[in-house]
Order: structure tokens, then sequence, then C-alpha cells
């Protein structure tokens, strides 16, 4: 099988296409045929280095994947040779074969076709999670999403949206916030010029929001301190812009805010029967309509660097996919 390769830190220039040996599953393991493989913001930085889980030499980058499980181990229960699947290995996605364990699998419906599934799994629990536990988001409230029109920022405000909050969608540009539009949040915020905290609390009466969801971090999450309402809860989803930012103690004091992390790996250890309910509600809500998934950009296996750099040129709008083979 082919496979993308990491065998150097560097830019995605340093990776490689390579025939590596077929998989063959461990026990309470599926092989899965991969058909789409999606690429998300934690794969530029493990090919880099610098990610806080970091795999060893060579490895291929990817977490998501949509296909068609061609093998089985013992004991594996569930799934079967032919299944159509979503799987969340942790490492190994980008090639034509992964293993996965079952804890990594879901049947996906009918209606879902192989990209759909390979990027739906991470942003929707990311998103979920952080609305539904870490902040306990309430009808009414305002929920700004900063870096909306990326994947789990479209997520947060579909689920802010379902969720009954009033939903503030916040990007660097009008083209990302006329992508963002199709999402349906309720007021559309240009933070490109760099003035987050006024616009913010003009459409707040000057109150600020409930709860920010900041998968940004940087200046962006300096200025979200500083517009943030009583009782405010401040989610730290992640740190796109490349900085990781200090939180001011006495702004916590002053405004009775929370600063609310939100890491979807150690909640699915820690939580594992929430974390399955979650999934649960995710899919139903797919299967209903409610949400509706948006892959912008797909691209052909040996096209990697350039879906790399989607993401290293902060161009991306909802999620981006691999095509690895035809369905």
């Amino acid at each position: 099988m082919k496979a993308l390769l990491c065998k150097s830190y560097g830019p995605p220039e340093n990776l490689v296409i390579e025939e590596v040996s077929n998989l063959e599953p461990d026990a309470g393991e599926a092989v899965v045929d991969v058909y789409a493989a999606s690429l998300n913001f934690p794969d530029t930085l493990q090919i880099q280095g610098k990610y806080q889980f970091q795999p060893p030499m060579p490895f291929s980058p990817g977490s998501e994947v949509g296909g068609i499980i061609s093998k089985v181990g013992p004991g594996l229960e569930g799934f079967k040779v032919g299944d159509r699947v979503m799987a969340t290995p942790s490492i190994g996605g980008m090639a034509e074969q992964v293993k996965c364990a079952a804890a990594g699998l879901r049947k996906i419906p009918d209606n879902m076709d192989f990209k759909t599934a390979a990027g739906f799994a991470m942003v929707y629990t990311t998103s979920y999670h952080a609305l539904k536990q870490r902040a306990n988001i309430q009808p009414g409230e305002t929920l700004l999403v900063l870096g909306a029109s990326g994947g789990v920022g479209m997520a947060a405000v579909e689920l802010g949206k379902i969720m009954g909050a009033r939903v503030i969608a916040a990007a660097s540009s009008d083209e990302k916030l006329a992508f963002v539009k199709q999402a349906g949040p309720d007021e559309l915020l240009n933070y490109g010029d760099g003035e987050l905290k006024e616009k913010v609390k003009a459409l707040t009466d000057g109150k600020g929001a409930d709860v920010i969801y900041d998968p940004v971090g940087g200046d962006l999450f300096d200025q979200a301190t500083r517009c943030i309402n009583w009782n405010g809860r401040l989610l730290v989803v992640g740190f796109t812009s490349g900085r990781i930012p200090s939180y001011p103690a006495n702004l916590a004091l002053l405004k009775g805010s929370s600063m609310v992390g939100v890491f979807l790996g150690r909640f699915r250890k820690e939580e594992p029967e929430a974390y399955e309910q979650n999934f649960r509600e995710l899919l139903d809500m797919y299967k209903s309509g409610k949400i509706k998934p948006i892959v912008t950009e797909s691209f052909a296996f040996d096209d990697y660097v350039n879906a790399f750099n989607v993401f290293r040129e902060r161009r991306v709008m909802g999620k981006v996919t691999f095509e690895i083979r035809s369905e």
C-alpha cells in the first residue's frame, strides 16, 4: 500500500509517498481501506515536531478517515468486513490502509459519503464537548466564535444555534464571513482590523459575550479576556495563531469569568461514557439534517503540499480532505 510518510521534521515538502507493507489487524482492531482522510491543524504541527504528542519516526500523519473495513482482528465485536465507517486512529490516516481499535470506529449513515465521514469526528466532538460540558451553554446566552470559518469554528456556530445561543461568528475577512453565513449565525464580525473588543461590546450592549470559543489564541485571546460578560466562560480550544497567550488573573477577578480548557483527547479518556453519548447525539443530529458538514476542499493524495499549505497560509474554510481512492 502507499502511505504519506514524515521522515524528517519540517515543511510539507519534506513528506514523501512510499510503498509500505499492507497492514494486519491485532486483537480488537480492524484494517480500514481508506477512501478519504481529513487534514487538521495538529497534523501541520506534528510534521514540524511541534505538537504535544509526537509519534516515532517515520510516521504517517492523519487521525480521521472514511473508508471500508477490509480485515478484522480476533475479538472485534460489532463490525465486519465491508462495513462503511469513519475511523479515528491516533495516527496513520494518510495512507491507503489504517488500523483502528473498536473504540475509534463508527458505522456511518447510508447518506454520508467518505469525505464527510473523514471530516466529521474531530470538529464536531470538540465543539460539542466545548459547548455542552465545558461551557454549559444555556439558551439565550451569547456565544462568540473566533476563527469561525475553520472546521471547529463552523461546527461551533452550527451547534451553538442548535443549543439556543445567540451566535456571533467572527473571522478575519469578509470572504471568510460570507462562507460562515451558511451556518446561520445571528451576527457576523470581521476582526481583520484588530478591533475585536469594541465590536463585540457594540453587539452586546456593552456587556460582552457569555461564552467565547477560541481556537486561535494570540492577540485575539488577549482581546477576548476584555470583552467577556460577567460569569462568562472563555474556552481555550487551540492556538492556530502560533502564540500561546497568558491569562490576566485580575480580569478573571473583575469580570467573575472563567478560562476553561477544552482537550478532547483527555475528555475521551477520562469520561468515555459522556464522549460516547456526545457522539451518538451528533450522529442523530446529522441523520435528522440538523447539522450539515461542509468539505470545501478535497485534494488528490499526491497533492499533499498544496493541501498542507491551505493551513500554513491561513486560508482554511470548512474541512480539508485527501481523496485516497475513488468511491
